[in-house]
């Protein structure tokens, strides 16, 4: 089977006890559920004064942070204590799914992981052993810490999908109950209910052969594995989430522009994924009075997107390119805006897909070409 790739500011308020715990033989340490923390952003409203800034949860980014000592008249909260998530496709601390986990935690929500199975292994053992500690550490200086972390390959449903290869695999062997249907029940059995899911993760098996050389497999597989998924966990963890929840996925702008070199059916299936977001909206939002939104993030050069092969060619095209050049995407700042669509300021917002990429989406020329040269130098 074709390797699937997962890719994926504030004060706390009061740092909570940690608890150990064992779930299935996964990670075993977790954090109370009330667990008081709050996102804190200045607002616009009214007469205020500008709070003192931690940096040392904002040193690489521009989110705005507040001190807990600011007045919360002179603040705009994102608060998601009490509240539940599920991040799918975390399998390293450098993408997207990482860095919105980072974020829902310090809003005060507690996460929980499904992370790819042939992944789980090494993801574990490199959280156990202390490698993601420095990408942990919050703003008051404790580590992020998850619920739990469940074996997940979403490119599955349910049990009668698993081919008999995949079943006898060793990387599988171990690990049952993976698929989207099984790792939602398993979340009602230990958890009850969900407030926010955020599906992080995408593959395309040929994604480095232009679309002319891409084969149906390949193409169907880019489709299964980076947008059916998304359609497969909503209708799973709709029925298990509370109303005014919300669902979060991540898209690229080659779902809409010809970006050369995305090929293997990749840039169809962000297209599809996009599309999708506007149905999903429409019928879960009805159904279930939950809500989905798509984040188009920028160029991140995480180890999931080197697959790509010239991420970094993306990345420097991004810098010359976008109205705001002056630095690279941080992760950070896509999981800042996830989690305001997630909070309760953005119970209005669905259907929607929210551009995160120094505004390289509204961009009809690249400025980068000697063409040009002169008239942006004057």
């Amino acid at each position: 089977m074709a390797s699937t790739s997962y890719t994926q500011c504030a004060s706390r308020i009061i740092t909570p006890t940690l608890k150990s715990s064992v779930h299935s033989g996964h990670t075993v340490r977790s954090a109370p559920p009330q667990a008081a923390r709050a996102l804190s952003f200045k607002t616009a409203f009214g007469k205020s004064t500008v709070p003192k800034v931690s940096q040392s949860f904002c040193n690489n980014s521009r989110a705005l942070c507040v001190s807990a000592k600011a007045d919360s008249g002179n603040v705009l909260p994102i608060d998601l204590r009490g509240k539940r998530a599920f991040v799918a496709g975390v399998a390293d601390d450098q993408g997207f799914g990482w860095a919105i986990s980072k974020a829902l935690t310090q809003a005060g929500a507690e996460v929980i992981l499904g992370t790819w199975v042939p992944a789980l292994n090494i993801f574990e053992t490199s959280l156990r052993r202390g490698k993601f500690d420095e990408s942990r550490v919050l703003s008051d200086g404790s580590l992020m810490e998850f619920a739990k972390v469940y074996a997940m390959d979403a490119v599955y449903d349910s049990p009668e999908d698993v081919p008999e290869s995949v079943k006898t695999n060793k990387r599988y062997a171990a690990n049952s109950e993976f698929t989207v249907s099984e790792v939602a029940a398993k979340v009602k059995e230990d958890f009850g209910s969900i407030d926010i899911v955020v599906h992080s993760l995408a593959n395309g098996p040929e994604v480095a052969k232009p679309l002319l050389e891409t084969s149906r497999g390949g193409y169907l597989a880019a489709v299964s594995a980076s947008t059916y998924s998304f359609v497969s966990m909503v209708q799973r963890f709709a029925p298990i989430m509370n109303e005014g929840g919300s669902f979060i996925s991540l898209t690229y702008l080659a779902g809409e522009r010809v970006v050369p070199g995305y090929g293997g059916g990749m840039s169809s299936a962000k297209a599809a994924l996009e599309s999708d977001t506007k149905v999903l909206a429409w019928e879960a939002g009805r159904k279930h009075n939950v809500r989905v939104n798509t984040i188009s993030a920028g160029p991140l050069g995480s180890r999931a997107a080197k697959a790509i092969g010239f991420i970094d060619d993306m990345i420097q095209y991004s810098g010359k390119c976008s109205p705001l050049s002056q630095r690279e995407l941080q992760a950070e700042e896509v999981g800042n805006v996830a989690t305001f669509l997630c909070s309760p300021l953005a119970s209005a917002v669905t259907g929607t897909c929210l551009y995160v990429d120094h505004g390289l989406h509204i961009m009809g020329l690249g400025v980068d070409s000697p063409i040009f040269a002169d008239k942006i130098k004057n």
